[in-house]
């Protein structure tokens, strides 16, 4: 209740004010003529204390009985006190006043009737003195009054939706803004990196395949001279680089989902709690970008869809996955349906193996999870990598930076398709490194052989061209992934482990390309087939906690006893069953425990 009062408008303080005074008015007036009543004076009085109380209690907490409570309450003690003193029928116009101003939307059909009709000439026969139609003249002009202050109320409200939309709009424009910026600078750095890297990185190798042909002196200092320039002009193009680096870049996780938080609250002036939960560790630049505009979108949505007053975030650091949950106290929907926020933030945590998951119910609220795989090093496995490409300067950048992880070890490297065929069957590696273009055979068709033979090895393409037709093409030829060669070596490491433990990974700009390309129909599967790569111990990818909270579902248990026997809270509870509807492509509960009766998951 006092969450409630705390919210309340000046015309809410008005009508308040309004009912106590004439409620307290009308208390002093009974015990000034407690002579005149038939009843007993205490119950006059517990009357009008009832007649003040409940109709407001029933307005704040639900608004289905107010009417009927202030007609019968209020109504009925202005007809007893008319049928004491007729002059008493002015009681009843402060009631009309306040039932036309609380009245909505059909409830005027009958509303209007009753208190101007059938209540006034209810007080005529109680009490013969009157004239009815100076008193429904009365009443219905107290009650015109009552429906011009909720006209009034209602326009307050409606320029209090639209500044507060403007103001979360406007909040969300500039952090769309931002976003773009940071995807702009990325992209531009990744091309510097692709280009000028790439090109420098070749002219210090090829000089320095020169150095053994360099016989004087004078030849000496001038390759010095060249290697010395080309050095400089690398390290250029790498300050230039770190230069554009945002610092939100360099941000903790914490901290940049606490700032877009804070700056919501104050902007869109609604209650935002921020929780971190766990150990926090590092993530790469994609995984941070996808929980950023999971909650940017999140809290637009709260706010512009749900009306919501109180949001909490939630950031869960577990073992295995990043988990974000934003919950609202907002008016939810019977039919969830994604819109274009929604169904970008799926794009994303799809493209990372990640999903997104809706909770949504009428006057629950809405519950948003985003769930992103945490990609570690194990400490006893070592994944045998072997590396296919045509330049003999790639091939050892890449051997020195994937050597640096302790849990890759790179066992062979080759020129061309054919050579990388004849070296997998001697060394077994578990995934291969291949490039696209190489003379002898190319990768796609190396790739074609190579799973045709040991579909167990997992291939890995790397090319420094967005072609969407190659890359489509090679995926079809059994790669299990598409990235460039300019990507970050963290985030090389990390896709390389994703990889291999079943995974499919496509560079992010590359998989857009992909999917405007598509018919519709098509992006759905490829939107799917990202989805359900790399999968768990069964084909749904179930986990321990989601199967355990299947099997007491089809016990028939509810959430809140689930959630009791498991110490869990009742939206985590929720939280888990959506993932798992998610998961088995289902909407809810008896569809969930059909299919799983089917699929033998029980």
């Amino acid at each position: 209740m006092l969450d409630i009062v705390k919210q309340w408008a000046w015309y809410d303080w008005v009508m308040f004010f309004i009912r106590l005074f004439i409620c307290s008015s009308l208390t002093i007036t009974t015990i000034q003529f407690e002579n005149y009543l038939t009843l007993p004076l205490w119950i006059v009085v517990l009357w009008g204390i009832m007649a003040f109380s409940i109709p407001w209690i029933c307005l704040m907490l639900s608004y289905r009985y107010y009417l009927i409570a202030e007609m019968l309450l209020f109504g009925g003690l202005s007809l007893y006190l008319t049928s004491l003193f007729p002059e008493a029928y002015l009681t009843f116009l402060t009631p009309a006043f306040l039932i036309a101003a609380n009245s909505a939307e059909k409830s005027y059909r009958w509303s209007a009737p009753i208190t101007i009709g059938l209540l006034p000439l209810l007080m005529m026969l109680f009490s013969r003195e009157i004239d009815v139609w100076g008193i429904s003249l009365q009443v219905g002009l107290a009650y015109l009054i009552g429906f011009a202050f909720h006209l009034l109320i209602v326009n307050h409200r409606q320029n209090e939706i639209i500044r507060k939309q403007n103001s979360v709009l406007e909040q969300y424009l500039t952090q769309i803004e931002r976003v773009t910026l940071l995807e702009e600078r990325n992209r531009l750095s990744k091309d510097l990196h692709d280009t000028m890297g790439h090109s420098y990185t070749s002219i210090i190798m090829g000089l320095e395949t020169l150095r053994p042909e360099v016989a004087s002196q004078e030849g000496e200092q001038k390759l010095e001279s060249l290697m010395k320039l080309a050095r400089k002009s690398m390290e250029e193009v790498r300050g230039y680089l770190h230069q554009m680096e945002s610092p939100q870049e360099t941000l903790p996780l914490v901290h940049t989902l606490r700032q877009v938080a804070e700056e919501f609250q104050t902007h869109a002036k609604v209650n935002v709690r921020f929780r971190a939960i766990g150990e926090e560790y590092p993530v790469g630049k994609q995984v941070k970008m996808t929980l950023f505009r999971c909650l940017q979108e999140s809290l637009t949505n709260a706010v512009r869809h749900g009306q919501a007053t109180d949001i909490v975030v939630s950031l869960h650091f577990e073992p295995q996955q990043t988990r974000l949950e934003v919950q609202d106290n907002g008016h939810g929907v019977e039919n969830w349906k994604d819109g274009f926020g929604i169904t970008a933030m799926r794009e994303r945590a799809a493209h990372l193996q990640g999903r997104v998951s809706v909770y949504s119910e009428r006057g629950e609220g809405t519950l948003v999870t985003c769930f992103v795989p945490r990609l570690i090093e194990s400490a006893d496995e070592i994944i045998r990598l072997f590396i296919v490409d045509d330049h003999s300067f790639i091939r050892e950048s890449l051997r020195t930076i994937l050597e640096s992880q302790r849990d890759l070890q790179v066992v062979g490297m080759a020129e061309d398709g054919a050579q990388a065929l004849e070296l997998c069957e001697e060394l077994e590696p578990d995934l291969v490194l291949m490039d696209l273009e190489m003379p002898n055979m190319d990768g796609i068709t190396a790739t074609k052989r190579l799973k045709e033979k040991w579909p167990d090895i997992r291939v890995l393409v790397l090319s420094t061209f967005q072609d969407t037709e190659k890359a489509k093409e090679i995926m079809r030829s059994g790669a299990d992934g598409y990235l460039l060669k300019s990507i970050e070596s963290r985030e090389l490491a990390e896709t390389i482990r994703l990889v291999h433990r079943g995974g499919t990974m496509i560079a992010q700009d590359l998989f857009h390309k992909m999917l405007d390309a598509q018919p519709v129909n098509e992006q759905e599967e490829l939107l799917v087939a990202s989805q359900i790569s790399g999968k768990d111990d069964n084909f749904y990818g179930l986990t321990k906690r989601e199967r355990e909270i299947l099997q007491m579902l089809s016990q028939g248990m509810r959430y809140k006893t689930i959630a009791a026997k498991l110490y869990l809270s009742d939206g985590t509870v929720r939280n888990y069953a959506s993932a798992l509807y998610d998961k088995l492509g289902v909407r809810n509960r008896d569809d969930a425990i059909q299919k799983a009766q089917e699929e033998g998951l029980l």
